[in-house]
């Protein structure tokens, strides 16, 4: 290096709003750190730009199953695109989302067999809350516009998604005046739950016209945890009062929870099922609606006024579905449901000493979802840091800390992380 070369940043010394023209996500710029930089990935580690090496401890905000850079992901994403990178999806398909539409049929229960490709989780969800709106109109039932949602629940930041998202949780409460009104309310994980809800419903049913919610696990709400049984209710309460049931399985689809599907572990179908994150390995932005051969079926008409009016320039992009498909073949030519199981275990054997030190609220693992719920959580910053010079990558939010590592993590990676959160929280108590 010259003499004269200015030396690089002292970062601990900046703010985020020091980082030339970026706006980062969920942060207040003027008092944010300076973000660290990565570089490189493969496998559970991240390389910073400075050397350091980091063991994900979330995988790429939930999506990266398989881990970073597999090869036989990079190798389909390197074919696709010496053959065909995009082509418009309007009046014209392709073979990569042709081939994963069918997959994803043949793996999804019951006959959610109909996928309407989009390139995040939010407007897939969008794409739910659409035709579950126009499946009335097209069927000619008046007055069913409003959507249910649950407390805890969070569906995306897109306008229409923050409107059934929990307005209490604070990331969207700003917008109040702005958002469309719906119907807000408890899960019914027991008998008073259930009462109030089949109350509501006896009496605002007939202006409903679906009722979400995220299966088993209640992701950026703070994973809250809830029986199967719950989903078991829900659809029943939906049969009978005529409302479609969507499932936001963005997070929990693709093996996170144990099954291939959440849904899988209530024995039902939903009527519309919205999946991303995971559907391409963590690789690409890819995003999927599938609905069933009923809800389908209420778009079909001569009349064009009855069609889905919607379509993503970039849907359906055959860079995103070939991944996909790659990612399909990995699920079904490695082991990934025995390696969450195993991933389940020792997160639960590991995390388990967390629950005797102070502040901690509860300890809770679902499939590869580890959770240690504080007290209270005032400076997830300062964590952060901590988990960082302890060599793993870790974002606490909200009041807890937690896991979603890659399914493909080695048991000394993840003890590694199990391992900071335990000596983090000690130091912090």
């Amino acid at each position: 290096m010259s003499r004269n070369a200015p030396s690089a940043p002292d970062t601990t010394l900046l703010a985020a709003a020091d980082l030339p023209h970026l706006w980062l996500p969920y942060t207040q710029m003027q008092t944010a750190p300076f973000p660290v930089e990565a570089a490189r990935t493969s496998g559970s580690r991240i390389t910073l730009a400075d050397g350091r090496e980091l063991v994900d401890g979330v995988a790429a905000w939930w999506t990266a199953c398989h881990g970073y850079s597999h090869p036989h992901i990079h190798a389909a994403l390197v074919r696709q695109a010496e053959q065909m990178p995009h082509v418009m999806f309007g009046g014209m398909v392709h073979e990569p989302a042709t081939r994963l539409a069918a997959r994803l049929a043949a793996l999804l229960p019951g006959d959610l067999e109909r996928v309407f490709f989009t390139d995040s989780g939010s407007v897939a969800m969008e794409v739910a809350i659409k035709m579950a709106v126009q499946y009335h109109i097209n069927r000619g039932t008046t007055g069913r516009t409003k959507i249910l949602s649950f407390r805890g629940g969070y569906h995306g930041d897109t306008l229409g998604m923050m409107s059934i998202c929990d307005p209490e949780e604070g990331m969207h409460s700003l917008f109040a005046g702005v958002l469309p009104e719906q119907v807000l309310a408890d899960l019914p994980v027991d008998a008073g739950s259930m009462t109030r809800l089949e109350t509501l419903l006896t009496e605002r049913g007939d202006s409903i016209a679906a009722m979400v919610t995220e299966p088993l696990v209640q992701g950026a709400g703070g994973m809250l945890f809830h029986d199967p049984e719950v989903l078991r209710r829900l659809r029943g309460l939906c049969d009978r009062h005529g409302i479609l049931l969507i499932l936001d399985e963005i997070f929990t689809g693709f093996g996170r929870t144990g099954t291939m599907f959440a849904c899988e572990q209530a024995g039902i179908v939903p009527d519309i099922l919205a999946l991303s994150k995971a559907l391409t390995g963590g690789t690409m932005a890819l995003a999927a609606t599938v609905a069933r051969r009923h809800v389908f079926e209420a778009f079909l008409s001569d009349s064009a006024g009855h069609a889905l009016m919607h379509g993503p320039t970039f849907m359906a992009n055959p860079l995103a579905c070939a991944v996909a498909n790659a990612s399909l073949d990995l699920f079904e030519s490695e082991p990934r449901l025995e390696q969450v199981a195993a991933i389940s275990a020792q997160l639960a054997q590991e995390l388990e000493p967390c629950r005797a030190l102070p502040g901690v609220k509860d300890v809770r693992v679902l499939g590869a979802i580890g959770v240690v719920e504080l007290e209270t959580l005032d400076n997830p910053d300062a964590l952060r840091r901590a988990f960082v010079e302890r060599g793993v990558w870790i974002r606490p939010f909200r009041n807890i800390v937690y896991l979603t590592p890659a399914f493909t993590i080695t048991p000394k990676e993840l003890t590694r992380l199990t391992t900071a959160i335990v000596d983090v929280l000690r130091e912090a108590a």
